[in-house]
C-alpha cells in the first residue's frame, strides 16, 4: 500500500499518534469507495473492541456505579457518535481517502464514516504501539466526555419501557419503517408505537440511534 502524504502523517502525529508503518496507517484512513484492496473496515473492528475495553476500564477505575449506570455510560462513550464527535474535534474528514463519488455525497461528513474511521485509527495505534500507549490517548482524547455527563442520564428507551410499565401499557414497539441512502449515507426512520397511546417516527443514520431518538421523542410528546 502507498505511503502517506506528508500532511496527514504530520497531523496524525500531532494528534498524538506514533507512525511507522505508513501502508497500516493509510489502510486504517481509506474508505471502500476507493477500490483498494484493503480499507479501514477491519481495523475498525479490532478498534472498537480496544475503546470498549479502555472505556469500561477507566468506569470501573473511576468511581463506585453499579453494572446497569457503568453499562450505560459505556454505550454512550463508545457510541457511533461519540466516536464521531471525536472524529471532528481532531479534524479527521479531509484526510479520509475515498472515491470522488463518494465525497461529493458527503461521505467525508457522515457520522458512520467519520465513527469508523477513528476506530480504526484505534485499531492501528493498537497494531503499532501497543494496548497502553493507545488506551492513554483513547483517555486524553475522550477525556471531556468522560468527565462530562454523557450517559450518565436515563436512557432513552430505558425511560420509555420504565414508563410504559408504571402506565400499566404494554411495552413499546420498535419499527424499521424506511431505510434510504448509499451504505457510507445510510439513514433509518423507526416508528415507535405504545398501545392505545400513540406512535412517533424518527430519523438517523444507524437503527439504534433511530430507535433513541424515536423513544426521546415519544417521550417528550406523550410522557
Amino acid at each position: 500500500m502507498s505511503a502517506l502524504n506528508g500532511d496527514t502523517r504530520g497531523w496524525l502525529e500531532q494528534t498524538g499518534f506514533t507512525v511507522r508503518d505508513e501502508g497500516l496507517w493509510r489502510e486504517a484512513l481509506t474508505h471502500g469507495s476507493t477500490g483498494e484492496a484493503r480499507d479501514y473496515q477491519r481495523l475498525e473492528f479490532l478498534g472498537d473492541r480496544v475503546l470498549g475495553l479502555t472505556i469500561a476500564h477507566y468506569l470501573f477505575e473511576n468511581g463506585r456505579s453499579d453494572e446497569g449506570r457503568m453499562a450505560q455510560r459505556l454505550n454512550a462513550l463508545v457510541s457511533k457518535q461519540a466516536c464521531a464527535d471525536r472524529a471532528r474535534e481532531i479534524g479527521i474528514s479531509p484526510h479520509v481517502i475515498m472515491g470522488k463519488q463518494a465525497r461529493e455525497d458527503g461521505a467525508h461528513d457522515s457520522d458512520n464514516v467519520l465513527g469508523d474511521v477513528m476506530e480504526s485509527l484505534l485499531g492501528a495505534s493498537f497494531l503499532e504501539n501497543g494496548f497502553d500507549a493507545t488506551q492513554a490517548l483513547i483517555r486524553q482524547l475522550w477525556d471531556g466526555a468522560l468527565k462530562g455527563k454523557t450517559g450518565q442520564s436515563k436512557h432513552p428507551k430505558s425511560a420509555l419501557q420504565e414508563w410504559a410499565a408504571g402506565n400499566d401499557r404494554r411495552p413499546p414497539d420498535y419499527e424499521v419503517v424506511d431505510i434510504q441512502g448509499p451504505d457510507h449515507a445510510r439513514k433509518f426512520t423507526v416508528r415507535v408505537s405504545v398501545h392505545k397511546v400513540g406512535e412517533v417516527e424518527a430519523t438517523a443514520s444507524g437503527k439504534r440511534d433511530a430507535e433513541t431518538e424515536a423513544a426521546k421523542l415519544f417521550m417528550e410528546k406523550f410522557g
